[in-house]
């Protein structure tokens, strides 16, 4: 291609190398840094935050856009030409509507806001975050009116995460399968808790926990040499490039859980970071293409792959070898259905897969309030318990597990929690058109073989990186959009073998 487009990228590419220097300090922040070092990061991380956003909105950028558009123009819609152009036209759309000062005011207060966060959830105390999330969301308000939206303002922060969603989508998507989560779940309640998981509440020592989970997702593919895992607060996956994407996760040495299938959710998000085509490294394009998509590659390999009995055929004599003391007397299928237990908890990073969606939309009813002002603030906490005990049944007996126990919030991700709900919903679409092409693939699973399935996601989804919008990727590999009757299918074929 030519020098205008070349001249393009260039640019792009620098725009995303101080983005990726701010990402180093988000994750050092979370995973090394001291309680004092909040207010510094917070100015350091408004300062990047700027100089990327005025890069970006700068009339040298729109000039760059508009002479690359003259040679790429009649490109073919699926190169890496057009499609670098179509993205780096929308992100300058949707970042020329913000002011840089307003960028830079956010990433401050987000900053100290987590810190905040923190502290306020090992307290336990919600009045403490209260002024923090006050002034987080004081902004995103403005930022919506800046950027604009058709129907509603939770739209514009949506966009942000799932291109082209709206509130009213997500709404609909929801409603089409509430019902059938609720009724799931009752039917499996009316069985009788037949089911135990007080094998996975025992002592397991952090560093056994720690060596085994690692080695499983060494298994599935995840690169060490690309990455590493470290502890954070609230486990998470970040990409300083494709040489360099990273996983966190926590741990309770009173819990199997946690840690073992948190682990195996991040590097499902790694997995697709390593996976995008190398030609992409460094510009707008190397990246998943939506938070959806994300979370429904770190959902296929926690649950789809991580809960199934295939791969636990193969990797729980290994974990009876971990933990002989634990373990050893426990046959397969009595694991099997204790880490597939289905009961109202009040985590949602623990929640089980037939109740997870109801912990979304409780999430998401709660943000269209939010962002609108229409819950004072000081109520939210109340009103996360009611819709808890509306839809799960149990009321939760803390802040810290209840309104409290998430990130998001602190760190401005307001519209974020739709796209984990999604996420499911397109990891069953996607599965599915995997075992259409490859029915062999549970019984390699079974044999502690994952290349075939790693590598079907890679060609479809992980290596053309954000070239086409999730609504694009979905249509071209399912023939059809984003849609919930394969998830509730797969639930409930799997939980009436485990209840009967």
């Amino acid at each position: 291609m030519g020098e205008k487009y070349q001249a393009l990228v260039v640019r792009l590419k620098e725009i995303r190398n101080v983005d990726r220097a701010a990402a180093v300090l988000h994750w050092d922040q979370q995973v090394n840094m001291p309680r004092g070092g909040a207010r510094g990061r917070a100015a350091q991380l408004a300062t990047l935050s700027k100089i990327a956003h005025e890069m970006l909105i700068s009339d040298e950028t729109a000039r760059l856009i508009a002479d690359a558009e003259t040679e790429v123009g009649s490109a073919d819609y699926d190169s890496v030409e057009a499609s670098m152009l179509r993205v780096a036209k929308r992100d300058f759309r949707k970042s020329t509507c913000v002011p840089s000062s307003l960028v830079a005011e956010l990433a401050e207060a987000e900053t100290l806001a987590h810190e905040v966060w923190a502290e306020a959830r090992a307290q336990d105390h919600f009045g403490k975050f209260l002024p923090a999330l006050q002034r987080i969301l004081d902004l995103k308000r403005r930022e919506a009116e800046f950027r604009g939206y058709s129907e509603h303002p939770y739209d514009a922060f949506l966009d942000d995460y799932e291109p082209g969603m709206t509130a009213s989508r997500v709404k609909k998507l929801f409603d089409a399968h509430k019902g059938a989560l609720v009724s799931l779940v009752a039917a499996i309640k009316e069985r009788g808790d037949g089911v135990s998981d007080a094998l996975l509440r025992q002592t397991y020592d952090i560093d056994k926990q720690r060596a085994f989970g690692e080695q499983m997702v060494r298994a599935y593919g995840y690169d060490f040499e690309r990455g590493r895992q470290d502890v954070a607060v609230h486990p998470f996956c970040i990409t300083f490039s494709q040489g360099d994407v990273r996983i966190t996760t926590r741990y309770n040495s009173d819990y199997l859980n946690p840690a073992l299938f948190g682990t195996m959710h991040e590097s499902g998000h790694a997995m697709y970071e390593q996976g995008v085509d190398p030609a992409l490294e460094g510009t707008p394009l190397s990246r998943g293409t939506s938070l959806g998509v994300h979370e429904s590659q770190s959902r296929l390999w926690e649950n789809f792959v991580g809960r199934s009995r295939p791969f636990w055929t193969w990797a729980y004599p290994q974990l009876q070898s971990t933990f002989p003391d634990q373990l050893g007397g426990v046959d397969l299928e009595t694991f099997y259905r204790a880490i597939n237990r289905v009961a109202p908890s009040f985590v949602r990073v623990e929640a089980d897969e037939a109740t997870y969606n109801l912990h979304i939309m409780v999430r998401f009813e709660i943000e269209l309030d939010l962002v609108t002002g229409a819950v004072p603030l000081e109520k939210v906490p109340q009103l996360w318990n009611e819709k808890f005990e509306s839809y799960l049944g149990i009321v939760p007996p803390s802040n810290k597990l209840g309104v409290l126990q998430d990130v998001h919030w602190s760190s401005g991700l307001i519209g974020y929690f739709p796209t984990y709900a999604i996420g499911n919903l397109l990891t069953a679409q996607f599965y599915r058109q995997a075992l259409a092409a490859h029915p062999s693939i549970p019984d390699e699973i079974a044999q502690g073989k994952f290349d075939t399935l790693r590598e079907w996601m890679r060609v479809n989804i992980y290596q053309h990186g954000r070239k086409f919008t999730a609504d694009e990727l979905t249509q071209r590999l399912t023939g059809e959009p984003v849609e919930c009757s394969y998830f509730i299918t797969y639930l409930q074929e799997k939980y009436r073998d485990i209840y009967g």
